[in-house]
């Protein structure tokens, strides 16, 4: 009330801590769904952007419940989800959801798939959480506060420091390829010639984990187009916590259209590389 000396209540933001703790929570729930509901990963697939590009029953329920869980706890946030969960929030916070990323893992059952979770704040990723199903890692960030991996036979969680090799002859790289034919033909051509200067390539079929695979040392480096905010939101913090350069191509930002996660070692040359390759 005007003139009354009070002062208007201001809640104050949730800490990234606060958020990851939420991620983590939700994210277990969900890949403990996911592992139940593998066997029947089949009974039910449609196509989205392409014959290749599938959905499964258990990607939409998985995203209900981790929609349920994430706004019963915090019902003015909002949410973007890979199913098409999509909400405008008031609290400033966002949720990025990817429910199963690495759909055509899990319906093979291969393993390579996870349940990402990452918050925003104002815009800006501050905690993320990626949990790799058929394994139980987890690899978690939060913006200043460090990468860090548990798995269930160590579930004390270890801080991750990227590779850092000294030339891209010796740099291990993954990527993955679009869904579309004319895209995968491209992506096709630049692998063949990339492979001639870089140590080796891997495609595991899951960014999240590609990601997060770079930040712990699996691979050196990480590139892919095309990527959508739920495929990289998680993975990105993790990569960068862990000390990787975030960049799309030489004068564009990470994910526009290009992300690469990469050790300031080679960031240089493997950048102007992927420039070259991508325009040739």
């Amino acid at each position: 009330m005007r003139g009354s000396g009070r002062i208007p209540r201001v809640s104050a933001p949730p800490s990234p801590a606060e958020l990851l703790d939420l991620a983590v929570a939700t994210a277990r729930e969900a890949a403990s769904l996911v592992a139940r509901e593998r066997g029947s990963a089949a009974a039910a697939v449609d196509v989205k952007s392409s014959p290749t590009d599938v959905v499964t029953a258990v990607d939409t329920a998985t995203e209900r419940l981790i929609t349920g869980r994430l706004l019963d706890a915090r019902p003015d946030d909002g949410l973007l989800g890979e199913e098409g969960a999509a909400r405008e929030g008031t609290s400033g916070v966002r949720w990025v959801v990817d429910p199963i990323d690495g759909t055509v893992n899990f319906l093979y059952g291969l393993r390579g798939y996870a349940v990402s979770i990452a918050a925003e704040v104002d815009g800006v990723t501050v905690a993320g959480a990626v949990l790799d199903v058929p394994t139980g890692e987890l690899f978690t960030a939060t913006a200043g506060g460090g990468a860090f991996l548990s798995t269930p036979a160590d579930p004390e969680p270890v801080r991750l420091t990227a590779n850092r090799p000294v030339s891209l002859e010796q740099t291990l790289v993954a990527t993955g390829f679009g869904y579309r034919v004319e895209q995968r033909r491209a992506q096709g051509a630049v692998v063949a010639r990339l492979l001639t200067e870089v140590r080796d390539i891997r495609r595991q079929g899951c960014a999240s984990l590609d990601l997060c695979s770079a930040a712990a040392g699996r691979v050196d480096a990480y590139y892919e187009l095309d990527l959508k905010p739920w495929d990289h939101a998680a993975g990105a913090l993790v990569a960068a916590e862990a000390g990787l350069v975030l960049s799309g191509l030489p004068g564009r930002p990470f994910a526009e259209p290009m992300a690469v996660a990469v050790p300031e070692t080679v960031a240089e040359p493997l950048l102007a590389l992927l420039d070259r390759l991508h325009r040739d």
